[in-house]
């Protein structure tokens, strides 16, 4: 469970690709699960990338397979404008 002292574990431009990536899950109606059929890997591997404080991260092929899935470019995983750090 996060609290106030948990850091983070991943890069802002890594945050905003997984928050992309759950935006258009959520838009798409997708469950965590449904995500990870689609990549051949465990629910809570995905719950791990949507976390904070696991480095688990998307690769570039699994974007790819998400954006096939979901109809849409691989290019809307990413943001838009550079992430500059916090």
């Amino acid at each position: 469970m996060a609290n106030s002292t948990t850091k983070k574990i991943k890069s802002d431009f890594e945050l905003a690709i997984v928050d992309l990536v759950r935006q258009k899950r959520r838009e798409n109606k997708l469950t965590q699960e449904n995500i990870a059929i689609c990549l051949n890997v465990t629910p809570g591997y995905i719950g791990q990338i949507e976390s904070l404080t696991e480095p688990s991260m998307y690769t570039h092929d699994q974007l790819n397979i998400l954006a096939v899935e979901m109809d849409c470019s691989p290019k809307d995983r990413y943001p838009e404008n550079p992430v500059k750090s916090k």
